[in-house]
């Protein structure tokens, strides 16, 4: 019987190859064409799928099925991906059967755009959480790592994961991201934050802060209505692994990933401290 990889070394395989994916985003960004949307009423967000999601995802598959032919993989392209049929699951398993996950463009209107803060997110899932986290800003030539228990940290793309510094946000900004769907609790923390709601405050001529800036310290808070395993949970993890406090939007713990639904966990909210977080939460029980 085949011994599941550890996850650094999962990590620590990929790495190479998705700093070459980086590489191919930086220059594919400005010549990059739509290809047509994924599903009819969707968000903007959602309904935009371009060459980078599928030319990352196939490298990053090939190595899978290269390196580890018995892992598990589920990613954001898979319908359109050649590959999917050759792993041997693509959902969750059982203890220490690891889901390796992909977003091979997350934040893909802010790349058609033009934007800096797109990522490519890859993720190791056990059973009940996050294992591991890898999450690359091509155009900004950093990443975040962070490993279950151990911490966030972050390096530039020269560096291998060794090199890499812990993860400290020591002051955020007093500005939250409201994912979609979140709108109607603005009025309530425009006293008190920079409120950033995605929906209408999206530019394609001005950047704003996509989730991931809660691992920058351009926002001391998020909330969003739901975390999908490849993106927003897993951005929730590194931030919890950085230090941020992560619940669901009553305040709960987070559930268990095999009791979620549709490779998603609930609403979450994500605060920077205490006070961040009970200011976000009373205005989510508010609705």
């Amino acid at each position: 019987m085949s011994t599941t990889p550890s996850t650094r070394l999962i990590l620590s395989t990929l790495l190479p190859h998705l700093k070459v994916a980086a590489g191919y985003a930086r220059f594919m960004q400005p010549k990059i064409a739509a290809l047509p949307a994924k599903e009819e009423g969707k968000n903007f967000f959602a309904a935009a799928l371009t060459d980078a999601d599928v030319a990352i995802q196939n490298l990053v598959e090939v190595v899978l099925l290269g390196t580890f032919p018995e892992i598990r993989f589920y990613g954001e392209e898979y319908e359109s991906s050649r590959n999917t049929k050759y792993f041997r699951a693509t959902e969750l398993g059982l203890e220490d059967d690891y889901l390796v996950t992909l977003d091979p463009i997350d934040g893909t209107t802010f790349y058609m755009d033009g934007h800096s803060n797109y990522q490519i997110i890859l993720s190791i899932l056990n059973a009940d959480d996050f294992e591991a986290v890898l999450a690359i800003s091509p155009a900004q030539n950093v990443y975040f790592y962070a490993l279950r228990g151990e911490g966030a940290f972050k390096g530039t793309l020269e560096m291998n994961l060794e090199a890499c510094i812990p993860l400290e946000i020591t002051s955020a900004k007093p500005a939250v991201l409201l994912g979609w769907g979140m709108n109607a609790i603005a009025p309530l923390l425009k006293d008190r934050y920079q409120v950033i709601d995605i929906a209408n405050d999206y530019s394609s001529d001005i950047q704003i802060p996509n989730l991931n800036g809660i691992l920058t310290g351009d926002l001391s808070g998020a909330v969003i209505r739901a975390g999908k395993f490849i993106d927003g949970a897993a951005l929730a993890f590194l931030a919890r692994e950085a230090g941020y406090l992560v619940t669901t939007l009553d305040g709960s713990t987070l559930p268990p990933l095999d009791t979620c639904e549709n490779y998603s966990l609930p609403g979450l909210i994500v605060a920077a401290s205490k006070s961040v977080h009970q200011h976000l939460l009373e205005a989510t029980q508010s609705l």
